[in-house]
């Protein structure tokens, strides 16, 4: 003789499974949303007793250095500023291409969106 399950505990395990898809499809919409609004954002925040400000994007591209004239010769301001942005972005494009190229090792060029 079998038993019979209540029809409301048939297909719960199908239920549950399709539930917990969903959550996780969800959730990587919504990673994928916050990373883009991130992205369109900037960030700026000044250092050394404000003697500094540097404006970011959320895509990490450095915008603007902004110096605070007793810092520097007042003439070569501006080519100084310039310098350090492309300094920068030079940094971050190499880490960038290190941390992609080391993640591919690791996941085996599986694309597993936000890990780089």
């Amino acid at each position: 003789m079998k038993a019979r399950l209540p029809k409301e505990y048939q297909n719960r395990g199908a239920n549950n499974m399709n539930s917990m898809i969903k959550q996780a499809q969800k959730m990587q919409e919504d990673i994928e949303r916050v990373q883009a609004e991130l992205e369109a954002r900037d960030f700026t925040a000044s250092a050394a007793g404000g003697m500094i400000e540097v404006t970011m994007s959320g895509a990490k591209v450095l915008k603007e250095v902004k110096l605070n004239p007793e810092v520097v010769d007042k003439d070569a301001i501006e080519d100084l500023q310039d310098v350090i942005v492309a300094g920068v972005n030079a940094v971050i494009t190499q880490i960038e291409e290190v941390s992609a190229a080391e993640m591919e090792k690791v996941t085996g060029g599986v694309n597993i969106p936000g890990l780089v």
